[in-house]
């Protein structure tokens, strides 16, 4: 019984021993040693959340470690892209520059092309106006000895005639037919309207001549055709003579008055076209169609006629 008693005894005590010291750890419990329990508590009552919260939490840290190794790789490459592009530039600046030294001496190189060019055509220019002035000069001395080779011609072939006429006619005059004539073949007298061609002949005691037969036309022909084929003249080198219509269109008559009955008229001449009313007798092939109408003040050369002097 003692022993039950004690046992129990025992057993009570123990009990409330227990019972004293749990109300004693309630009441030392604070709230955060509450949370604290509590969280250990939960921790041992939910594990797998707990595990999927860590391995969730592994995964986007990996996930950003990887999006941080892109970007610092696109870093790089952007970096090096942009060291490359400040190389190029670089590079692109000395081209240019080179381009522009290029460019200056290319342009200078030009410019003295130019000048010499320009000098060149200078100088080139000068001796086109050389060249023309020499061979102006040289037609001209041409012309000059043309001019002399056929006053030469001229006085050969009147030389017999001259020898004649020193006899009968003046200095200068021609003795043909039995009469004496002055041709002005020299270039130092100038053409002469009809009228001024008469006086001319009147001050050296004669007048135009009167062509009133055959061998008049044939002799005088002949003599002004061999005078222009040397002088090259045809259409510009006729010679007035003493026949005009003035007084009565249509009506030709010589200076004597008489009207004219043998002529030698160019085909489809005398035509009166611009009130042409003096006769000149032109260089032609044939002699018999040598006359012309032509106004009176047009200017030609001319034939003077003066009775010879017979010599003793």
């Amino acid at each position: 019984m003692e022993d039950r008693e004690n046992s129990g005894g025992s057993f009570g005590g123990r009990f409330n021993k227990l019972i004293s010291e749990h109300e004693f750890s309630a009441d030392e419990n604070t709230p955060d040693s509450n949370q604290e329990t509590q969280q250990v508590s939960m921790s041992m009552v939910r594990p797998e959340s707990s595990l999927k919260h860590y391995k969730l939490l592994a995964v986007s840290l990996a996930v950003l470690a990887v999006i941080l190794l892109a970007v610092d790789i696109s870093l790089g490459v952007s970096y090096y892209k942009l060291t490359d592009g400040l190389y190029l530039v670089t590079d692109i600046n000395s081209e240019l520059a080179k381009l522009h030294a290029s460019y200056n001496t290319a342009i200078q190189r030009r410019d003295e092309a130019k000048k010499e060019l320009a000098n060149t055509i200078k100088e080139q220019q000068l001796r086109e106006w050389e060249r023309e002035h020499l061979a102006s000069t040289r037609k001209s001395y041409e012309k000059e000895a043309d001019n002399i080779q056929l006053e030469i011609a001229t006085l050969n072939s009147h030389l017999p005639m001259i020898r004649e006429g020193c006899r009968h006619c003046s200095a200068g005059w021609t003795f043909m037919n039995s009469a004496c004539y002055y041709f002005p073949f020299s270039n130092v007298l100038v053409s002469r309207s009809w009228q001024e061609a008469r006086d001319f002949c009147k001050k050296q005691g004669g007048d135009l001549a009167v062509i009133d037969s055959q061998e008049k036309q044939l002799a005088l022909s002949e003599l002004i055709n061999k005078y222009s084929a040397l002088a090259g003249y045809m259409a510009l080198s006729g010679f007035w003579i003493g026949l005009r219509d003035v007084d009565e269109e249509g009506t030709w008559k010589w200076l004597d008055g008489r009207r004219l009955t043998v002529s030698f008229w160019i085909t489809g001449e005398p035509n009166n076209q611009g009130n042409e009313d003096c006769a000149a007798t032109y260089p032609r092939s044939n002699p018999f169609f040598a006359w012309n109408d032509a106004p009176c003040n047009h200017h030609l050369k001319w034939i003077c006629e003066m009775a010879p002097r017979f010599a003793s």
